[in-house]
């Protein structure tokens, strides 16, 4: 089989290529191997392909935290050869290998069924991306914020997760106002469903006081950092935060004004290790009422051979919208 494969050399430098491996077996119980049609890639992909230690420490590696196909073989009673099945998150394309290779081989508790309305295509195009954005919308809706509550703000709206956001959330009736430090994409959020868009210097430009004026019913934070933390300020009353990624910083510089005297909630998002029928839900959710048409204009589909540039675009934070990684069909 044809594999991504990225390796560790002797001075310890990080180099990667497409190499033809052997075809993973099945040799325990509750094991699957999946036939893959396509994967994506995330910035997660991109830090493992550097040897990122947060992300991965066995090398050689094969990139890829997504992965769509069908059952080639299994040891699982669940899922019979043939079915059509995804994975996403856990330990795939971490430490474990990943889908960026025509067959991958995972636990069966790692695996869920796609949902008979959307195509292997279609689901990786939102793969974990996706998977965040529905995760952290669903969030606000369990917390009652409703479009007549007023604007959400989706932060690093150019990203995979933020562009799926702003699409699904304007599908839902929502009103989106985006953040984003690429003034040439402007258009781009307005065309995906952004009513308007707020450059990140203008943003982070506001007020150092503890607290700000309520503009926001819910933000989708996708960044964190300052960002995040000015966003936490501008909050209404009884409004919800989702915080799900760190590429702006890991540390959160803030006070608990928001909290105490707004009733702000700060709500984490995790896509990896979360339950399996919470994601199932998610996707058939995106699957259907929160299916978005233009996903298809938020997508660049590439090959195995192109992934290496593609990483370069996502590491240098030159990405915009997702990578779509075609496998076979």
């Amino acid at each position: 089989m044809k594999a991504f494969v990225v390796e560790k050399t002797e001075n310890k430098e990080f180099i990667s290529e497409v190499k033809d491996l052997p075809i993973p077996k099945c040799q325990e119980k509750d094991e699957i191997v999946i036939k893959v049609t396509y994967s994506s890639l995330n910035y997660k992909d991109a830090l493992s392909s550097i040897g990122n230690p947060g992300v991965t420490r066995n090398f050689p590696h094969i990139t890829g935290i997504d992965v769509a196909g069908t059952v080639y073989e299994t040891t699982s009673t669940i899922f019979k050869t043939g079915e059509r099945v995804l994975v996403t998150g856990y330990d795939l394309g971490m430490n474990t290998d990943g889908g960026h290779a025509q067959f991958v081989k995972v636990p069966a508790s790692w695996v869920a069924r796609i949902p008979d309305a959307i195509t292997e295509k279609e689901i990786m195009t939102f793969g974990t991306a996706g998977l965040t954005a529905a995760l952290s919308i669903n969030e606000l809706i369990s917390n009652h914020i409703k479009p007549e509550n007023g604007d959400i703000l989706v932060t690093g709206a150019t990203g995979g997760v933020g562009s799926i956001a702003v699409s699904i959330l304007s599908k839902l009736g929502y009103n989106v106002i985006a953040i984003s430090g690429k003034s040439e994409k402007y258009e781009y959020l307005k065309r995906i469903g952004a009513t308007e868009v707020i450059s990140r210097e203008e943003f982070l430009s506001t007020s150092t006081k503890p607290l700000l004026a309520e503009k926001y019913a819910g933000v989708v934070d996708t960044v964190g950092g300052d960002i995040l933390a000015a966003a936490l300020k501008q909050i209404k009353y009884d409004g919800v935060a989702t915080c799900c990624g760190l590429t702006s910083s890991h540390e959160l510089n803030t006070n608990v004004f928001p909290f105490i005297l707004r009733g702000v909630r700060l709500i984490g998002i995790d896509s990896v290790e979360c339950k399996l029928e919470k994601k199932q839900a998610a996707w058939e959710k995106l699957a259907s009422r929160w299916k978005i048409n233009n996903l298809i204009n938020m997508t660049n589909e590439i090959s195995l051979y192109e992934i290496k540039e593609a990483y370069e675009q996502l590491l240098s934070g030159k990405a915009v919208g997702r990578y779509l990684v075609k496998i076979s069909e």
